[in-house]
Order: C-alpha cells, then structure tokens, then sequence
C-alpha cells in the first residue's frame, strides 16, 4: 500500500521529491502506524459497504474503521453485526485494492465470535478498535485479541482508545495512565496505535467544540490530551504512536471568526477556488487542528468524512525543510552540538531535535517528501483534482 497512488505518475514526480514508499503487513512496527494517516470511521450498519471500502481506497483512504460502537444503536447491534460479517465475506472475493481494516467493538466477547463468524475473511482485517479502553478492562480486550489473532492464524493489532473519565479527571488521571502504562507495556506487540476519544472526553463535562475551535481550545480535553501524550507517547522507546482526535464536522454553518487559511498562500498557487471549498466544508478548522496535533506529539487522525483524507495526507507530507534539517541532525558526528538551518531561517540542536528527527524520516517514508517549491495547497489541489 502507498499514500498518494490515485495520482498520475507524472503527478507524483512533480510533487515529491521523495515519494512515499510502499508499506507492507512486514514493515516495521512504527512506519506502520505512522502509515495510518487519516482513518476514516464508517458505521457498520452501512447497506453498501463492501462497496465503499472499496470507493474508499480508490479515494486515496488507508486505514478504515468499520464501527459497531457509538455509531450504532444498541436496537441495530445484531443487525450491524450481521451486516459487517457478509459485507466482509462478499468483499473477499473482491479484487480490487481496499484500505486496512479494524473494526470497533463494545465488548472483549465481541472479538472471539466475530472472528468465528468471518472465517477465512477474517484475513480482510488489520485488528481492532477496543473503545473505552482503562485498566479495568483492557487485560479481557487483549487477551480475546490475542486468543483470535490464535485461533485465526491471522496477525491482528490492537488500537485502544483513551476515553474514559478517570483520565479526564484530575485527580484519577495519574492512576489510571499508569495503569494502562503498564497494561499495554506487556502486550506491546499487540498495539499499534493508541487513539483518543475527544468527544467522549468533551462529554463528561457536557462540551463540544466548534467547527471554529480546535480541540485544544477545549482547556479540560486538551490538558488530558497532553497528559495521554506525557505518559504514553515518549520517545524513549516506552512510548506508543498516539493519533489525533476525531474531527466530526463535515459542511459548513455560520461563522462567528474570521477563516483560519490566509489568502495569500492560495492566490499565491492560483488555488483560490480550492480555498473557497475548505472553507465551505469548515476544513480550515480541520487544518489548524492537524498542525496542532502534530506539534503537540500525535500521527494521524481519526476522521469521519472522506473529504478530510486529503488534507490530513497533504499536511502529513514532509516539506523539504524538514527533511533537510532532519537529514543534519542525524547526520552529525559530533554527539552534541548546534547546526545552522540550511535555510537559513533556525538553528537546529544535534540532542534535543534528534528524536523530532526521526519521526520526521518515519514520516518521509509513509507520506513522502515534498519538493522544493511545493506545499501543502499543491497537494491539496491535485488530490482534489484527482
């Protein structure tokens, strides 16, 4: 599977000046869940969808969740089961190139008999999605994970979702993270990723952002956020890839605030048409949301709508300035010490900036690395036009 193979191959060669390589089941652990970009939550009660798993590829989609969770009434949970297992075994005899898949379950028991309904499809699936993931529950979640990937011969991830209340409270969120620390510490083959659940978070105290806000405007969400981050994504080597928050707005309502994308930048690439469409699908908040979650140490998103694909993978490209001063930075000699930007712009610390390194390379290899003159809206506008 590689990023941006919807566009034409001349395309590519003008955009990239390191186009995004391919990954496999095999590859390494982190470029896998860096690989992840954007992934799209799709209700399982869908009537369609093997159909639009495979729309959904053809799209420029790589990750998918097919969710039997929030997203489903608890009168419609049979059914959706049900509507998931033959969907899944019409789609194996499909051909056609189709995202990674995880499915969202409820319950620990829901993995076993899944995986016994789907049979030979059981190899369609890249793992799970365990929502309302604590430590009260996570050992039943893993070790019904671990007894299904078993039983199936199939190698199934774990992806579990921080949302529950006691990391949202103050006084119970040092507990429980180490908690979870230590859980997923022991099964840390099984994890791919860990997701957060935003809205869950927002929920507790009766909160919900705007298409205007980001979620680190949401003061309460946004400290909890930077604790999951403090606790399970260090770059030591303990940490685990964590992805960004849903974003759940997908067209446009009324504006209080001024739009978060300059004009210049797209008038300056003949693309303001392109940024009139943002705008009107309220994707500039989803812009600004992204740029915030990658400096505040998450990969990806969870996204709900196909149209957020393309600006999540758009952002996640590595410009040629970050490549560049990734590239110095690990290529010092000297166990320490301080570089001049080859822009000339920044300086750049051989200690402090090696670990932001070699995310950026983890990074390069998933999305690419832009050419010199290119960003991010040269990107937007020939996805787009794909």
């Amino acid at each position: 599977m590689i990023h941006f193979d919807f566009l034409a191959e001349d395309v590519r060669a003008s955009l990239f000046s390191k186009p995004p390589q391919p990954v496999t089941a095999d590859s390494p652990h982190d470029l896998l869940a860096t690989h992840l970009g954007a992934t799209l939550y799709c209700p399982a009660t869908r009537p369609n969808l093997a159909r639009d798993v495979v729309r959904s590829r053809a799209a420029g989609v790589t990750s998918m969740v097919l969710c039997l969770e929030d997203s489903v009434a608890n009168t419609e949970l049979a059914a959706a089961e049900q509507n998931l297992v033959d969907q899944l075994v019409a789609l194996q005899a499909d051909t056609a190139p189709r995202p990674r898949l995880f499915v969202r379950v409820r319950t620990a028991e829901q993995i076993g008999d899944l995986v016994r309904r789907l049979g030979p499809a059981t190899t369609l699936l890249s793992g799970f999605v365990l929502p309302k993931f604590t430590v009260h529950n996570g050992a039943g979640y893993l070790q019904a994970l671990a007894q299904a990937s078993s039983d199936s011969g199939v190698r199934l991830w774990a992806m579990p979702v921080i949302e529950s209340a006691d990391v949202l409270y103050l006084e119970t969120r040092a507990q429980a993270l180490a908690g979870i620390r230590a859980l997923l510490n022991q099964a840390r083959e099984q994890v791919l990723a860990v997701r957060l659940g935003a809205s869950d978070f927002s929920g507790v105290f009766g909160l919900r952002r705007t298409a205007e806000m980001t979620i680190y405007d949401v003061r309460l969400v946004g400290n909890a956020i930077a604790d999951v981050v403090n606790v399970l994504g260090r770059a030591d080597g303990t940490g685990f890839t964590i992805t960004g928050p849903v974003w759940e707005y997908f067209t446009g309502g009324e504006r209080i605030f001024k739009p978060q994308l300059r004009a210049s930048v797209f008038a300056e690439h003949g693309a303001q048409e392109l940024r009139s469409a943002l705008l009107r699908h309220d994707l500039d908040g989803l812009i600004r949301e992204v740029q915030l979650d990658k400096v505040n140490g998450l990969t990806g998103k969870t996204v709900i709508h196909p149209s957020h694909v393309t600006a999540v993978h758009a952002l996640s490209v590595v410009t040629h300035e970050e490549f560049a001063d990734a590239n110095d930075v690990l290529a010092a000699t000297s166990p320490g010490g301080v570089l001049r930007s080859e822009y000339g712009n920044k300086m750049n610390e051989v200690n402090p900036h090696r670990a932001w390194a070699h995310k950026v390379q983890l990074r390069a290899a998933a999305f690419g690395v832009a050419a010199e003159d290119v960003s991010y809206v040269e990107l937007l506008t020939a996805s787009d036009a794909a």
